[in-house]
């Protein structure tokens, strides 16, 4: 635009000093300044109305050694212009498709707020590498955020379907719902299990009263935020330790940090009270049974153990839970 601009002045500049060689129709007299940016103007733009022209030898001399090339310069600004920017859009269209065709098993987060935040950096911390997450937010600001943190971004109204899509939704392994209003969270874990009736849903509500509408949305787990806190609060009030332990236990790669993970090899008939890990619970057919359970006393193939992984000088053993 500036040599375009820089271009255009040079030309009216150009006959405006020469404004006694140029005729406009029938009027009489040299052109106005006016008349020479009206006449730079339709030359540049190769339009030629033919109203306003050169009639002296140096006019006309001057518009074939300068006022066509600055022509031809204009064109290619124009044209190349054009080019640089369909073919940008070109090749950002093409990066975002093959970006999607091969987005499979990723996670979604909706909502890129305070919790949404939380849950990336949760995501992150347990080694899922950034380019299995995208994140769905209306705010182009906090899609930019996550943008700048390695995480792929879709802006848009996540209760609309289309922007789902764009996530590529369907082909989610998981998906957070971390909206910061609960009818939002709702509308959005409708759709999203419309979009993909196999992938794990975990949606976060305010209201516990919301909790139950949510799960018959389809959300496979619901996370009540205001009694989750409260809960926490009360027990550093009475017990500022076991506050502490807990909110260890809720700060990714630091001392103590909950697990899931499959059975190992000679683990299988076993009870989880003979296994080296701290187990606190199994999880078998969906259901969660506590490391106390008469069924954990023997460990099944398809199982699941949640185990509490110490980094730091804390228990390591069955024995030091039980105490």
């Amino acid at each position: 635009m500036v040599v375009a601009a820089a271009v255009l002045a040079a030309t009216v500049g150009i006959v405006y000093a020469d404004r006694d060689g140029y005729r406009d129709g029938d009027e009489v007299g040299s052109l106005t300044l006016l008349d020479a940016a009206y006449y730079a103007t339709v030359t540049l733009s190769t339009t030629g109305y033919g109203d306003i022209t050169p009639v002296t030898d140096q006019a006309r001399l001057v518009n074939v050694l300068v006022v066509t090339p600055l022509r031809v310069l204009f064109l290619i600004i124009l044209v190349g212009t054009t080019l640089e920017a369909l073919t940008e859009r070109s090749r950002e269209q093409w990066r975002v498709d093959r970006w999607r065709s091969a987005l499979k098993d990723h996670t979604v987060v909706v909502g890129f707020g305070t919790k949404g935040r939380s849950a990336v950096r949760t995501l992150l911390g347990q080694d899922a590498p950034p380019t299995s997450i995208v994140v769905v937010d209306p705010s182009p600001e906090a899609v930019a955020d996550a943008n700048r943190e390695g995480i792929a971004g879709v802006v848009g109204d996540a209760t609309r379907s289309e922007v789902l899509a764009r996530a590529e939704v369907g082909r989610a392994r998981r998906i957070i719902v971390a909206a910061q209003r609960d009818d939002t969270a709702v509308l959005v874990t409708l759709t999203a299990r419309a979009l993909n009736p196999h992938a794990v849903i975990v949606s976060s509500v305010r209201e516990s009263e919301n909790a139950p509408l949510l799960q018959q949305s389809g959300a496979s787990t619901v996370i009540t935020s205001s009694d989750a806190a409260g809960r926490l609060l009360g027990v550093a009030s009475t017990n500022p330790s076991l506050g502490e332990v807990l909110e260890d236990l809720l700060v990714p790669g630091s001392g103590l940090q909950l697990t899931e993970r499959v059975l190992r090899t000679g683990e299988v008939g076993r009870s989880v009270k003979d296994l080296p890990d701290i187990v606190l619970a199994v999880v078998r057919n969906g259901k969660v049974r506590l490391y106390d359970d008469p069924a954990c006393e023997q460990l099944r193939q398809d199982d699941r153990l949640v185990v509490l992984d110490t980094r730091g000088p804390h228990a390591t053993s069955q024995d030091d839970l039980a105490r």
